[in-house]
Parts: structure tokens; sequence; C-alpha cells
């Protein structure tokens, strides 16, 4: 897959076990202005060719390296560093102010139920005494707390073992080593050296698709001299003997969830500012868990949060921020991904599976993992940048942006600054083989497609991928066959079948669900094209020649509008704006012959269609876009759908409390039965969490209200909005085909695939319509009956909300109208 920008860019570096060679690379320089650049002197390949390559001799070539003694940043590994770790936590003035205020507090409790008697004579002395004694279990407990969760970077020669050790396994499944681009880690290296002269560290901020992400992380530092981050893990990793590796090779472990646990919530807060301000190195995963679709899951923004607070209290100086794609040819988890995405419960971490489902990836050949660094920025120089943009900016509500605990300012930052890392690891990635084989397989209308088409259609996208700014995974000079070949290989026969004894062989995708995990590797890049594309189709889907499925520019402008606000929460957009990412994208679909504008006098857009080109090439390269969203468009049907079901029934008013968990398995389960009788074209349509993401998005827009109780017994519940909830006829009781949610149904599915055998409106309106229906009125029966038999006490989920949920609901319905106003976005 090489290509002529491959002979002026940098050279990639290929580790594989102790051997680190350098290959051509098909690397592009981003554009850094002098100002904007964390540091300024380092070789660069194109403008000093020799000098550059020294520098990366100086450490891929010498012997030194497993010593792991010559490191840039702050001290680890040596015997005391937990303890010195813990000791700057329990002595932190945070902790220690609020364990006196939770002491105070459990105190007056106790006056006021009487514990303490107030009209003795040695009140005050044994108030004081039952103090100390509150202040010294909480200290306590805190020490325990502490000691669970820390990382303990303890042991020289035990790291050195863990490297050989882990070394050796992963390298057993992914046989082509880790590629790093040498000029980002040369970079990375310098930025590195400031900021252990400032005490700084750096915040690794990488995708999270597979446990090996952070692995692999931990092997480059190691290999390349970095002193190894601290990782946020989640404390379900933490069971015997693995949770204590992990921990001494830099685990810190986290709660799922914290509650309403203030000592816990202080803790972490206590911990991440000693390791900022001792300049340690973090990663924590920007997306929270693991991406089981294969594209970037919306932020998580709890340990951000952490991390911000850090700063904006003036507790830490400064941080720098690094963003991290990690890219497979193959990512181990994925046949396990499919299996969530369908229903089947997360098993629970254990030895057992850790060590068998270790030994069953050994003997597999997964091919490579790339890992890009994007250019490292300053965390403060980013706060005070959107400080000054918010303070000059006016808002249509009063908002002191220089008060630095204000929530409103604190919430924007965090928005923002988890969307621009987002954008930045998009901005890196490397699009695999694997990733190009199986979009190419899930945007073709055939069964199936021959070598040389397979051939034609890679070389395409390769072009496309790079057109739009992205980066190709290469092999070298090797031909694009042989890498194809690869593709295949490590994809394995159970994903990608092949017919032979025809006229050339024939691949086909076996496992379509799957395979989708590789296409959505590749979509970021042509989102804009895609909703385009879809937006367009409303009109092509008609049939008929120019005159009928050409369309006004209002109309589609409205209707990628309509989408993109849809699916804010799937996918990054670029920070331009849509009437400018519109017209870009407009303008680039002209430029490729993919459509046709006509313009007014004036120059402006006034309609649009398919060009006599693209129509003469039998739409490939229109259809290539619609399939890459159609699957997340018919998810969000579906979803939509599943709501139209959940207007009460007749005789039961509008204060029953669905269980969210079981209105998605509802969901779910309508999606299957949809698909195996051919409403639904898309099986991955079905999967789990774009039917999570869809909830939550319609919550987000308030067509849904969502509520959690304190209760962490009680699971969340859900119900319609009374504004949106659909009609029903008062003689049948059955659902109306009108109304708000029925009119917002149909505006997603204007963009939908047209089955073969179906036509949308009249398919829905009676039997999807009829079938959601049951379903829903079976759930609202089963929430009664357990009201009724007591079973929503003690565990379950109440039926009706208590008089404090209603009065949270209030507020947080407020909230969402305020946060919508404020977010001054286009909304559904």
């Amino acid at each position: 897959m090489a290509s002529d920008e491959s002979h002026d860019a940098a050279p990639d570096l290929r580790i594989l076990g102790d051997s680190i060679t350098l290959q051509p690379s098909g690397y592009v320089e981003p554009e850094v202005k002098d100002d904007e650049a964390l540091m300024k002197h380092m070789a660069r390949f194109r403008s000093e060719p020799l000098r550059f390559l020294r520098e990366v001799s100086l450490y891929v070539s010498g012997t030194g390296w497993r010593a792991y003694d010559s490191v840039i940043g702050q001290p680890i590994f040596y015997s005391g560093f937990s303890e010195h770790i813990k000791s700057q936590i329990m002595s932190a003035p945070l902790l220690e102010t609020k364990i006196a205020q939770l002491a105070d507090m459990r105190v007056a409790v106790e006056e006021k139920e009487g514990l303490l008697n107030t009209s003795d004579k040695e009140f005050v002395a044994k108030r004081a005494h039952r103090r100390s004694e509150l202040i010294q279990g909480l200290r306590e407990v805190s020490e325990k707390l502490t000691d669970n969760m820390i990382c303990k970077f303890e042991s020289k020669p035990f790291i050195r073992g863990a490297y050989y050790l882990v070394t050796q396994l992963l390298l057993r499944a992914y046989h082509q080593g880790i590629h790093v681009s040498s000029e980002e880690v040369l970079r990375l290296r310098a930025v590195a050296e400031e900021a252990e002269k400032k005490n700084q560290s750096i915040i690794f901020l990488p995708c999270h698709r597979s446990h090996v992400d952070y692995v692999s992380m931990q092997l480059l530092c190691y290999r390349l001299g970095l002193a190894l981050p601290v990782v946020v893990a989640g404390d379900n990793l933490n069971f015997p003997l693995v949770g204590s590796f992990l921990q001494h090779a830099g685990a810190m472990y986290i709660r799922r969830s914290f509650g309403d646990d203030q000592l816990y919530t202080t803790l972490v807060q206590s911990y991440i500012d000693v390791l900022l301000r001792g300049g340690y190195n973090f990663e924590c995963f920007i997306e929270g868990g693991r991406s089981r679709t294969g594209k970037l899951l919306p932020p998580k923004f709890g340990i951000l949060n952490f991390v911000l607070d850090s700063l904006l209290s003036g507790r830490v100086d400064d941080a720098i921020i690094c963003p991290v794609s990690t890219q497979y040819d193959k990512v181990i988890e994925t046949e396990g991904y499919v299996t969530e995405l369908l229903g089947v419960p997360k098993k629970k971490e254990n030895l057992a599976d850790f060590l068998s489902g270790g030994s069953s990836v050994l003997s597999l050949r997964l091919g490579r993992v790339d890992v890009r660094f994007h250019e490292p920025w300053s965390l403060r120089g980013f706060i005070n940048e959107h400080l000054t943009k918010m303070a000059s900016v006016p808002s249509s509500i009063n908002v002191d942006w220089t008060d630095m605990k204000s929530q409103v300012l604190r919430q924007k930052l965090l928005r923002t600054l988890g969307y621009k890392v987002l954008g930045d690891i998009n901005a890196v990635s490397v699009v695999m083989p694997t990733a190009l084989i199986g979009t190419v397989l899930l945007t073709l209308r055939g069964r199936g497609v021959g070598r040389t088409e397979l051939a034609r259609r890679v070389e395409w996208l390769t072009a496309r991928v790079r057109a739009k700014g992205g980066r190709v995974a290469h092999f070298g000079d090797a031909p694009l066959s042989e890498v194809i070949e690869r593709g295949l290989d490590v994809l394995g026969k159970d994903l990608v079948g092949v017919v032979e004894g025809l006229a050339e062989p024939t691949y086909y995708a076996v496992d379509r669900f799957q395979l989708s995990f590789y296409r959505n590797m590749t979509i970021h890049l042509f989102i804009s094209e895609a909703l385009v594309a879809a937006a367009l189709y409303t009109r092509v889907k008609q049939g008929g020649g120019p005159a009928v499925q050409d369309i006004p520019y209002k109309d589609l402008a409205d209707q990628v509008l309509f989408l993109s606000s849809l699916f804010r929460g799937e996918f990054i957009y670029s920070g331009e704006g849509l009437a400018h990412n519109l017209e870009k994208t407009l303008l680039g679909l002209e430029a490729d012959n993919v459509i046709l504008i006509e313009r007014d006098e004036r120059g402006n857009i006034a309609k649009l269609g398919l060009s006599d080109a693209e129509r003469a090439a039998g739409r490939e390269n229109f259809d290539f876009y619609c399939f890459l969203i159609w699957p997340f468009i018919e998810a969000s049907w579906l979803a939509a759908v599943s709501l139209v079901g959940l207007s009460p029934p007749l005789g039961q008013d509008g204060d029953i409390w669905l269980q969210v968990s079981k209105a998605q398995d509802s969901a779910q389960l309508l999606g299957k039965t949809l698909y195996h009788q051919g409403d639904l074209s898309y099986f991955e349509a079905v999967n789990k969490e774009t039917l999570k993401n869809s909830y939550q998005r319609f919550a987000e827009e308030g067509i849904l209200q969502i509520v959690k109780s304190k209760d962490s017994r009680v699971p969340p519940r859900l119900r319609i909005a009374p504004e949106w909830r659909p009609a029903r006829d008062p003689e049948t009781g059955s659902l109306i085909a009108s109304g708000r949610l029925w009119d917002f149904t149909e505006k997603i599915a204007s963009s939908r695939r047209e089955g073969k055998n179906r036509r949308d409106g009249a398919t829905v309106s009676t039997r999807v319509l009829s079938l959601t229906d049951a379903l829903g009125r079976q759930l609202f029966e089963d929430a009664v009956r357990a009201e009724e038999e007591g079973k929503g006490k003690g565990g379950g989920a109440p039926a009706r909300l208590s008089r404090e949920e209603k009065r949270l609901l209030d507020l947080s319905v407020r909230e969402q109208k305020r946060r919508r106003r404020l977010e001054g976005r286009a909304h559904l």
C-alpha cells in the first residue's frame, strides 16, 4: 500500500520483541504554528533526514534500555514509592478538610438524635473525644481505600520481568509487532524532557477498543525510555493475582460508580492532585469503557472532571494533554463484543477466563498494532483560551465566566475538552487494511466481490481516506495484492469467506455483524458525505429521473441538520459549524463528480442531485456513503419505533414508569423480530450499544424522561414525556399513526434504506406499529404486576415515583431545558 507520500515522510518504528526496525511510512506531518508548539527544537525528517535518523538510532539501537534507568520523567520504581504517594494523599489539605467536615456532620447527627447529651457537664470534652474517634476511624478507612486504589511502582526487577513476559505473550498474538511513528516518538520525548524540567505530568488520553490498549502503551513507554504512566482502571480488573500484577505495573483502581460517597470522591481527587503536582505521567481512557462498535464513543467526563478541578482550583499549575490512537489489524475481543451487543450479559472478569482467553489467542496471528500520538498541548493553555472565548461571546444566560467554581463553566469546559480530544484521536488514527476490506465488503450491493473488484475498491477507498486527510497503514513497498491477502488472512474465514471454482475467487462477508466493527473504524472520515448522501436519498429512493430525484438546497440542509443532531452522540463532527461543513462537503462531492449542483443567478446553491457520471457508474460512490450511515439510521429508527409502543394503554395513567434496561431489551427484541420478518435491513441495528445511545439522545432532547433513584438497588426508570406521547383510538385502544413522535419517526425513516419487498409508510403504520404496541403493553403489565405484588420494594423498580423523585424530575426537566439553551446547538 505504498504511495509517493511514503518517500518523504518519517519512517515508522516497528517494535517486535527486542528488535526495532525502521519502515517507510505514510506519516503526514501536522501543521503546527511555532507559537502553539510545546517544543520547537527537534530534527525533522524532511528537512534534516540524516540528523533525524541519528537521533532515532541513539535510543533504538542501544543495549541499555533493558535496565530502564535513563528514563525521562519523575523517579519511579524504587522501594518506598507507594508509601511516599500514600503519605502525600493522607496529608492532603483537601482530604483533611473533608474528613473533619464528615466528622462534624456525624457529631451533629448524634447530637440531634440524643446520642450526645448536650446537658452533660462534660459534653464539650465528650463531644471532642467523639469527634476525634470519628476522625481516626475515617483516616483508617481512607488509608485502606488508598492502599487498594494506588498503583505501586516499587520494583525495577519486577517491571523488567513484566516487560519480558508481556512482550512474549502479546507478540504471539500480534505477530507483526507494534508500529509507531518515529517522528511522533521524537516529538513526544522532547515534550517529556520539557515536562520533566517543569515538573509537569503528561496525561495520555487514548481511545479504548481492547484490553491490549494499556498493555501496548506501557510497552511503548518502557521501550522508548519514558516514565510509565499511572493508568486508571476499573476495580472489576482487581481480581486475584492479575489485579496485583497490574497494580504493580501501573494500574490505579477506582470504582465504576462513586454514588454519594464524599470520602471516596475526595480520595480520588487527592490522589490525582498528588500525581499531577508531582509530575507523574497519567493515563485514562477518554471513552470510559471499551468501544464494542469499532468507532469512538462519546467522552466520559468522570476522571477529566477531577483533572480539570485540579487546575481550576489552582492546586496544580499545568499538565500536558497527549491524545493517543491505538488501531489493530484485528481486535481480540470482537467475538465477545458481538455477544454482548446482542443482549448476553457481560461476564465478570476472573482468573480462569483470563488464562483460558489468553491461551486461546496465543495461537492466533492477529497482525499488528499501530499507535499514534497527537501533538501534545497544554491544558492550562486550553483553559485560558476557552475562558477568554466564553467571556467575549454574548450569552443568553447570566453566567460569570471568571467564577472557577461555576458548574455551568465547568460543564462547558469539560464538554469542549472531551470532544477536542476525540477529534485529535480521529485526526491521527491509522486505517488498517482489515478496516479497508471490511468497509468495502459492507458497502457493496452484491452478495460478494471478485478479487479484481475488491482490489479496485480498496485502492479507491485508500485514495479517499488520504484525500480526507486520513492515514492508511503501510507495509513498506509490498504490492496492494499482498496487503489485501494479509488483511484477509488476519480477518480469517469466520469473517470473510471465499467461493473458489468460479471465473475468479469471490469474497463475501460471513459475519456482517462482527465485520461492521472494522467498517466503523473508517466512518469518521466520511460522516459529512454520508449525512449528505442520506439526505439526498430521501429523493433518490423515489425513483424516476433527475426531475424527481433532485432536491432543493433548503430541503437537503434541513435533513442534514436533523440527522447530524440525531447522531450527535454517535459521531465526532468538525467544529467549524454546520453551514461551513455542508458547503465544504457539497463542493467536495461536486469535485469528485458524485453530485451535480445548480446555482441561482447570485451563485448560491439552488438544488442538487446525482451527476450523470455517478448514474453511469451505477451510483457506486453515492451508495458507498449511504451504506456507511444506513445501519445507524436503522438503529435510530428502531429506537424511535420502540418508543411509540411505550404510550400507556387505555385505562393506564401516564405515571407508570418502566425500567430502562427492560425497555431497551424490548426494543432489541422488536428489532430482531423486524429483521427476520424483513422490515429491518441491518441486523447490527439491533446492537445494544447503539440503542442505548439513541435512548440517551432522546432523553437529552426531552422526548424521554429518565429518573435515577438515590437508592442504588433501584434501577433507572423512564417514560415518554407527556408532550411526545402518541394518541390512541378511544374505542379500540390502538395506537394512531400521527402526532409529534410519529412525525419524528417518519423523518428518520425518510433516509432509511428502502427494502426490496416493502414500502415503509404502510408497513410501519400497520404491522410494525401493532408489534411494538404489543411489546409495550407487556412492559406495562409487568410493571403494574410487580407493583401490586410488592416486588418494587427492596431492589425492584417501583412503577410510580415518590414525592421526592417527582420533585427531582421537575428540577431535571428545567435543567435540561436550560442546558439546551446554553449549548445553543441544533435540536431535533
